[in-house]
């Protein structure tokens, strides 16, 4: 499964982008999609995910309100909205995969290259 991420860029403080990430490779509806970020010397910090169907979805504390995950499994597509950004939200972003629901694990299998995400003025 190979994963590609895009929509990234530089953004003004408590603007939006809308991060999509395409994968092909696989069945794309057999696969649970998430978003992680990672910022400049922290870890690599997990986001969303969403199941197979787009019907279920978690999220990680505070996340959801912000930063909705959704799915077009037509264009083999998830997407991440982000709304709201703050400069603390700088950071490349990344999307995997992997094929087991389990929201109680934030192990994945695929990745992509990741989209950089700036939050300045």
């Amino acid at each position: 499964v190979q994963l590609q991420a895009s929509g990234g860029g530089l953004v003004q403080p408590g603007g939006s982008l809308r991060l999509s990430c395409v994968a092909s490779g696989g069945v794309f509806n057999r696969l649970v999609m998430a978003w992680f970020r990672q910022a400049p010397g922290k870890e690599r910090e997990f986001l969303a995910a969403i199941s197979w169907s787009g019907g279920n979805d978690y999220y990680a504390a505070g996340g959801a309100g912000r930063f909705p995950i959704s799915r077009d499994n037509a264009k083999n597509t998830v997407y991440l909205q982000m709304n709201g950004l703050k400069p603390e939200d700088t950071a490349i972003y990344y999307c995997a995969a992997r094929g087991n629901w389990d929201p109680k694990s934030n192990e994945f299998t695929y990745w992509g290259q990741g989209t950089q995400v700036t939050v300045s003025s």
